[in-house]
């Protein structure tokens, strides 16, 4: 294979240091590097993906409780293959691997399945998903676009006729498999092992059974169809793209090659029209579902549950303002509302778990809301009517477990500490709550026929998964093959002394001196969805190698981010920028009062995605707290992303201008007086390389330097010689302007 040889250096634009960092491939040989113990640690960690592989993920009980069926890479190979756990008797057996299907040969994607796992930033290869049928005895599997049935008792696999499939799902009695090709959606005989195309009509514009972008990419809903309890039926979406922006990128490196296109909803921009429909698995006909589309325009949840025949679905008015739980008559197609919730600032969804839940009885339903000012689950009856609340208001909701009606529980993930994630349990009956872990760190669960697979990350290091029961009570030990990280972080977790209060992490070197002062680097993110301080000990494998080079690398989460409450987080309504950076500022002002070696006259910054945006606007707007930036993937023009994310937040831009304006980093490039880097990927289709160009653009015309490194590839960086070479050149620009600043 031919490897790229870019120049160091190319200084042909006035004002501007343009550094190309070739994207190389996984399997490239390190050969002069191979002693260097920083491409070591980047190997490390992104051939066990940040220590990662060798767990067991996504954990299936059966539906007699006996056996978990679940995948599990080597710890180096991200390959995912197939097990089965004997609960009795604490054994494995592996049921199958993709070599067993393809011998020797490589995995092939289709450009449709590449951008569904951007989507789900997923970076495995093999199975990286599996269906079981109700009855537990099948399972159903895609790999390199095909599908495959497995008999769990003998692991033999059919072939299923057709390729490059997507989504596929067995029917709920286990004789069929609806998936979708070429943007129509098939139905696939198991008896027969024919497939039939049941809708038709789809085009360059129009698809059948497939989310829409912002669905997959905000409302992480990947799915466009579903089966009937009775399997007889599907409701599907179609999806009418024809009014939506059109975006291209190119390969700069292999100009030959025809840009790819994509269908890309900016603010303020037209989105795709969605509707849905009921088809017979045979097809023919459809009838349509009917409501107020203009006036709730995104499907962000669909339900069909057993229970009563219950078919729900959640839709939306395009602020996110207002959103209608749905009853649908899958005889009329109907629908009836059963609640509705409204905010001034913004509803989010719930992100770990679709609602509403339906008990079997179809008399009831779990619900989760912030109405009362943070995450609850309640139980409704089935006009939508409140019998009571299951958690308490002091209690911060993660996300649903699930129900165990036998015992009269419910499971979530949740805690008191929002820098931890914990199980519990709570009786249906409304009584107080009960832990089934203590140990700081994430925990997460998996419920089945009376018990649960748990599976934990600890901040002590330790990581594992193992089968409970509902009491808490160890039934036994699932087999992990990751590997351990050779030392661990120094991370020390607090809580500032500002008020309120932001949740902060301090990494200092290995050889760290209390005598000494250090330069320190602000490793940020700081905007909404996503929480940075965790009880996690691999997040911070990354902050102690920048560590170990001399400095003291910080973590807050001021206000905006989530899981401290409503207000907390909708503060920042209408400017993204003021509160973020105001917070951080003050957060590391109260945290250098408290320990002296912090050194804030030699601050840094560098975030990646909405932590790139806040670290340009970090370095622009407050040359006096930060000596030096680096912005990765930053969002430079809000007008630019999509639609659900950037109105949630900042509205229309045709009706919130100012909004825009004050958010937007081209305002505020002629304060700039320090130095700044620029790193974006050339093919992302998330935040566009067209952001990093705009501010670019924008420095250039106002006579700013600035340093640009462009990189041949998306959101995603895997690539261990890339990384390393990525974050040599952001530690470069640090050590020069901040570790050994003389000013």
């Amino acid at each position: 294979m031919d490897i790229f040889q870019p120049p160091h250096c190319i200084t042909h634009m006035p004002l501007l240091r343009f550094v190309l960092l070739a994207c190389l491939v996984p399997s490239l040989a390190f050969t002069s590097d191979t002693e260097d113990p920083s491409l070591k640690f980047f190997r490390d960690l992104a051939e066990t993906r940040n220590y990662t592989l060798g767990r067991p993920v996504s954990p299936k009980l059966t539906p007699d409780g006996a056996h978990v069926v679940f995948l599990r890479a080597a710890a180096r190979n991200p390959s995912l293959r197939l097990y089965e756990f004997t609960i009795a008797n604490a054994t494995e057996r592996e049921l199958l691997s993709p070599e067993h299907i393809l011998g020797t040969g490589e995995e092939q994607l289709s450009a449709e399945e590449k951008a569904r796992r951007e989507r789900q930033r997923q970076s495995l290869r093999g199975f990286t998903s599996f269906e079981m049928s109700r009855d537990g005895t099948r399972l159903l599997v895609v790999l390199s676009g095909k599908l495959y049935v497995v008999n769990r008792s003998d692991s033999r696999f059919t072939e299923l006729p057709g390729e490059n499939w997507i989504d596929p799902r067995f029917s709920p009695d286990g004789q069929f498999v609806a998936a979708v090709k070429d943007r129509e959606l098939f139905v696939i005989d198991l008896a027969a092992n024919r497939a039939r195309q049941i809708t038709h009509g789809a085009s360059d514009f129009i698809s059948h059974g497939v989310s829409e972008f912002v669905a997959q990419e905000e409302m992480k809903r990947d799915e466009g169809y579903w089966w009937s309890p009775d399997s007889t039926t599907l409701l599907y979406q179609r999806t009418d793209e024809s009014k939506v922006e059109t975006r291209y990128i190119a390969n700069a490196l292999h100009p030959e090659e025809k840009p790819a296109a994509f269908a890309y909803p900016k603010a303020g921009s037209p989105n795709a029209n969605v509707s849905l429909a009921f088809i017979s698995r045979d097809g023919g006909n459809s009838r349509w579902v009917r409501w107020d589309a203009n006036r709730y325009p995104y499907l962000a949840r669909v339900n069909w549950s057993a229970a009563g025949q219950h078919l729900t679905i959640l839709v939306q008015n395009r602020e996110q303002t207002e959103q209608v739980l749905l009853r649908v008559d899958p005889a009329t197609g109907e629908t009836t509302e059963l609640l509705k919730e409204t905010d001034a600032a913004w509803l989010n969804l719930d992100y770990e778990h679709d609602m509403p839940v339906w008990l079997k009885d179809g008399a009831r339903f779990i619900w989760t809301t912030e109405r009362r000012g943070s995450w609850q689950v309640e139980l409704r009856n089935a006009a939508g009517q409140l019998v009571r609340e299951l958690t308490p208001v002091s209690f911060s909701y993660r996300g649903f477990v699930g129900v165990d009606e036998t015992s009269g529980n419910i499971f979530v993930r949740g805690s008191h500490d929002p820098r931890e994630v914990h199980l519990w349990r709570f009786p249906l009956t409304g009584e107080p709550g009960t832990p089934l872990t203590r140990e700081p760190g994430h925990h997460s669960a998996v419920l089945g026929a009376g018990k649960l697979v748990h599976t934990f990350e600890l901040f002590s290091g330790r990581s594992g998964a193992q089968v409970i029961d509902t009491s808490g009570t160890t039934l036994a030990v699932m087999r992990s093959v990751a590997e351990t990280p050779p030392r661990r972080p120094t991370t020390q977790l607090v809580r500032t002394t500002t008020l309120p209060p932001f949740d902060a992490a301090i990494t200092r070197p290995h050889d760290f001196d209390r005598e000494k002062k250090y330069p320190v680097i602000l490793y940020v993110y700081a905007g909404p969805t996503s929480k940075r301080v965790n009880a996690l000990m691999r997040d911070y494998l990354l902050d102690q190698w920048m560590a170990n080079q001399g400095y003291i690398v910080i973590r807050i989460d001021g206000r905006g981010t989530p899981w401290r409450g409503r207000d907390w987080e909708r503060i920042i309504k209408f400017n993204f920028i003021d509160t973020a950076l105001n917070d951080q500022i003050a957060g590391l002002q109260a945290l250098a009062a408290e320990f002296p070696e912090l050194d804030l006259s030699r601050v840094g910054v560098t975030g990646w995605s909405w932590g790139g945006y806040f670290s340009a606007m970090a370095v622009i707007r407050r040359p006096d707290i930060f000596r030096a930036g680096v912005a990765g993937a930053p969002v430079i023009t809000w007008e630019n992303y999509d639609t659900h994310y950037t109105e949630r937040y900042l509205g229309l831009p045709q009706d919130h201008p100012e909004a825009y304006r004050v958010s937007n980093v081209t305002t505020y490039v002629d304060e700039l007086r320090r130095p700044l880097m620029l790193i974006h990927g050339m093919t992302d289709d998330n935040v566009y390389f067209q952001h990093t160009l705009q501010l670019a653009e924008a420095l250039f015309m106002a006579g700013k330097p600035y340093e640009l490194l462009p990189m041949l590839g998306t959101h995603m960086i895997s690539d261990p010689l890339v990384r390393l070479r990525r974050d040599q050149r952001l530690m470069d620009l640090f050590h020069e302007h901040v570790r050994d600043a003389r000013d």
